[in-house]
């Protein structure tokens, strides 16, 4: 054989022996990584040592790719359900080109570095929850053109290694936890035409050399903590397409600068401190459709030549100090479909074309200084569904368009000028929820037509000149939650159509003209929390059957020509806090009972046929007739039971000084305070039941239900069981609170002040979307929440445990659970004085009663805001559903 011969062979052999070796340790690598990772769903089931060889079998494990010569190109293992950590075996894929990790729930650390991967191209690790610093290296790969790590939880400073791969076109490192500014070697990525780094808590200055970067496209930078103004230089982004520097610190005047930039569609620099006028220059901006400045401190006027951005889409500038008229071409707009300018200082009228020529959706300019009449055609192309003007200066009447456009879904004019009559037509809208015409000067009648809405669940008609009678079915819309039409001129009776009243929360009639008797049918709106009748001829006596209202809080029937006797029974309504019968002419005496006891005398006011409990004695009662003689033997009984007393007291004090001192010693100093908790057998630390209603059980009846088979959950907070009472038959839920030292593990410390923090607030909340307390119950070892059962247990038993795919099947009732979330949520946060923050809002915290409602639970975490600005200093709540302001 030739010596050329064997020398081929020889090579020959030598490349197949190291192609061997390499798909073998390639083999090994990807083993070694699977070994760091926990796969729930066995989705890396051929990835299995008995494969492994020197041949190419590994290219065909899932995920996995490779390239002619059988060294692993591609990594792929996104969407797998995947948890664990990323081994350093990873290093030793040194052909690797293309990895994608995304979309896991990975919560470790990456290797330290990646210096190995030169051959990257493509780089994403994003949505998991990796920890830790980023890793260096990458910046020694020439070709890598795409790096995404957003939505993880890295720390630390960005990576400024990442400036040498100068090939890079798509940076994103959005949503983590990076500090620091951006690095100065970013400006060598001159192909880079992504850059997102929003959602950390980057720092200093915006460096003017990104204007330098002409290739980008988009940029992402808000919701951090940048200071400092927008730099000039920005207006040399001549490519730039999509601009975002929303919720920071920027200040400032807005560069005229970015008037340059044609190719831009989108701008975004609301939640700063933008200070100066809206810079002209902005209405060259011919690709324009979407800007939003809101949450600012701008001022001056907005200019006129905002009007020739015929691509706009969205204009926003509510929150900030703008004054003057709007300008007439804004209603120009062809494409234009929101308009948010509400909370400024603008005056004059809106444009009269506003709609005409566009598809508005959305327009909410309330809180200013507006005039004029409402512009005719603002849903003339159909498609409005928020028409939000209250608290200005509108006069004219309601335009009769209103109420044919099917589109809408609030109307919200409350609080200007307005006259005329409600349009007719309203009731018709198959999409209308909310329809608010307070404090206006409009006359007439309520159209019949109300009352067949079939959508409707807010309506506020208060503080008019309204006449006539109530519609008859108006306050038995299915849908409706809340009906106010007080301090009108409203006469007749109340409709005696309660039978179908399943949503009806709040009723406000006062201060109308309104007379005959109270329906006894209101008692069938079970959950009905508010009713106000006060300031009306209503006469009759007051029905019986509204005394047990299971949900009834407020009751107002004062300056009525009530009659008869209070019920005996409605000091015992299971949810009643507030009654106020004053001004009428009732008499009898006043029962005794529930919140009869500590009633304010003055909600009892103006019925001088009333007496006993905190008013008067009441007249012929024989215990207040007593005779001189009779008075005589009293006072002497008097004396000598004071006496008594007082002999009893000095020797109670004694003892007591000398139990206490005795305690003292044996609890403190012999170091054996509260050891081993409360003794039943012995008797001592009884347990105390506080109600916040009436209650039908005692203390005995709940302990007896406290045992292991009947838990039915557990939390951060405590273990919570199911107690079922027979007599009398009633079943609530019982949160047993850990014990000081006792905690779950993982979960944060209850203290004291935590539990008399959540009992204070559940005792007084009062919602449908609110998961009511019940009562109290403690000694001095360990405490218990008794909550109202809910049967269909938590949104996240329903969704994902075992009745997943039994409950909440279709879309429209898992809408109904969402609207009542943030119907309770708005309640907490709008409703309650102070505000309550719950801070913990997830699926296995929204409960479902009996008919899938939505209500809201666990308040262990929640904070009373006792001042508007005040802000939380502590983190709280669980991971991944902590709000994103905490």
């Amino acid at each position: 054989m030739k010596p050329h011969s064997l020398l081929f062979l020889f090579f020959f052999f030598f490349f197949f022996l190291a192609h061997a070796a390499a798909r073998e340790q390639d083999a090994s690598a990807l083993l070694s990584i699977k070994s760091g990772l926990v796969d729930p769903l066995d989705v890396l089931k051929d990835w299995t040592p008995s494969a492994v060889g020197g041949d190419s079998s590994h290219c065909n494990w899932t995920g996995v790719r490779c390239n002619s010569a059988g060294a692993v190109q591609g990594l792929d293992l996104s969407h797998r359900n995947l948890s664990g950590h990323v081994s350093e075996g990873i290093q030793r894929l040194t052909g690797l080109a293309y990895l994608n990790l995304c979309c896991n729930v990975l919560s470790s650390s990456l290797p330290e570095s990646l210096s190995n991967l030169t051959s990257l191209l493509e780089f994403d690790v994003s949505d998991n929850q990796f920890v830790g610093h980023f890793p260096t290296g990458l910046g020694g790969c020439p070709g890598l053109r795409s790096l995404n790590a957003s939505g993880n939880n890295f720390v630390g400073p960005l990576p400024e290694d990442v400036g040498n791969a100068t090939a890079l076109e798509i940076l994103d490192f959005r949503g983590s936890y990076f500090e620091g500014s951006i690095p100065a070697s970013y400006v060598n990525l001159q192909k880079l035409s992504f850059l997102g780094m929003s959602g950390n808590n980057l720092t200093g200055r915006l460096p003017g050399e990104l204007g330098q970067l002409a290739s980008l496209e988009t940029l992402i930078i808000g919701y951090n903590e940048f200071e400092g103004e927008i730099p000039v230089e920005f207006g040399n982004l001549t490519n730039l397409r999509y601009l975002d520097m929303a919720v920071g610190k920027l200040g400032g005047a807005i560069p005229p600068e970015l008037g340059k930039l044609q190719l831009l569609e989108t701008v975004y620099l609301f939640k700063n401190s933008f200070e100066g006028e809206i810079p002209a220059e902005l209405g060259n901006i011919s690709s324009l459709a979407f800007l939003d400045l809101s949450d600012n401190q701008l001022t001056g006027v907005i200019p006129p030549e905002l009007a020739q951005l015929g691509n706009l889409r969205l204009l926003s500038l509510m929150r900030n100090q703008l004054s003057g008229d709007l300008p007439p071409g804004l209603g120009e707009l062809p494409l234009l479909e929101v308009l948010e300018l509400w909370n400024n200082s603008l005056t004059g009228p809106l444009p009269s074309s506003l709609g005409r020529n566009s598809s508005l959706q959305w327009l909410d300019i309330s809180s200013n200084m507006l005039s004029g009449e409402i512009p005719p055609a603002l849903c003339e192309r159909g498609n409005l569904t928020k028409l939000i003007l209250f608290n200005n200066g509108f006069s004219g009447t309601i335009p009769e368009g209103l109420a044919a456009c099917p589109s809408l879904v609030r109307v919200r004019m409350q609080d200007n000028r307005l006259n005329g009559t409600i349009p007719s037509g309203l009731g018709k809208l198959p999409k209308l929820q909310r329809l608010e015409l307070a404090g206006n000067e409009l006359s007439g009648e309520i159209p019949d037509d109300i009352s067949g809405s079939t959508s409707l669940s807010f309506i506020d008609v208060s503080r008019n000149q309204l006449q006539l009678t109530l519609p008859s079915g108006i306050l038995s819309i299915p849908t409706l939650q809340s009906f106010m039409a007080a301090s009108n001129q409203l006469v007749g009776g109340i409709p005696d159509q309660f039978q179908d009243c399943p949503a009806l929360a709040m009723l406000d009639l006062s201060r109308n003209r309104l007379s005959g008797s109270i329906p006894a049918s209101l008692a069938s709106c079970e959950r009905l929390v508010s009713l106000n009748l006060r300031g009306n001829r209503l006469t009759g006596e007051i029905p019986t059957a509204i005394a047990m209202m299971p949900a009834l809080a407020i009751l107002d029937l004062s300056g009525n020509q009530l009659t008869g006797i209070i019920p005996g029974n409605i000091g015992s309504s299971p949810a009643l806090e507030m009654l106020n019968v004053s001004h009428n002419n009732l008499h009898g005496p006043v029962p005794t009972n529930g919140v009869l006891r500590t009633i304010n005398p003055g909600d009892l006011a103006g019925n001088p046929g009333l007496c006993g409990s905190v008013l008067a004695p009441c007249s012929g009662d024989p215990s207040s007739e007593l005779s001189t003689e009779s008075q005589r033997r009293v006072h002497l009984r008097h004396i000598v039971i004071g006496w008594a007393v007082g002999i009893s007291a000095v020797i109670a004090i004694g003892t007591l000084a000398f139990g206490s001192r005795w305690a003292y010693r044996r609890w403190y100093l012999d170091g054996d305070c509260c050891r081993g908790g409360f003794d039943q057998e012995n008797g001592q630390w009884p347990w105390r039941l506080t109600g916040f209603q009436r209650l039908s059980f005692t203390s005995a009846d709940v302990l007896a239900c406290i045992k292991e088979g009947n838990v039915i959950g557990m939390g951060a907070t405590g273990i919570v069981y199911k107690a079922e009472m027979q007599r009398p038959h009633a079943v609530l839920a019982v949160k047993k609170l850990w014990r000081e030292g006792h905690t779950e593990p993982g979960a944060p410390h209850t203290g004291c002040g935590d539990i008399a923090g959540e009992v204070s607030l559940l005792g007084r909340l009062r919602h449908r979307n609110i998961v009511r307390l019940l009562g109290y119950l403690h000694n001095d070892a360990d405490a218990m929440i008794l909550y109202e059962y809910m049967p269909n247990g938590s949104l996240w038993e329903v969704l994902h445990g075992k009745q997943a795919g039994r409950l909440l099947v279709d879309w429209v009732s898992r809408y109904n659970v969402a609207a009542g979330v943030a119907q309770g949520l708005a309640y907490l946060h709008h409703d309650c004085h102070p505000p309550v923050i719950h801070r913990d809002v997830k699926s296995t915290n929204i409960l479902l009663d009996a008919n899938l409602d939505a209500r809201i639970a666990d308040f262990g975490l929640a904070r009373l805001m006792l001042h508007r600005n005040e802000t939380v200093s502590m983190v709280a709540g669980s991971y991944g559903y902590i709000a994103p302001g905490e």
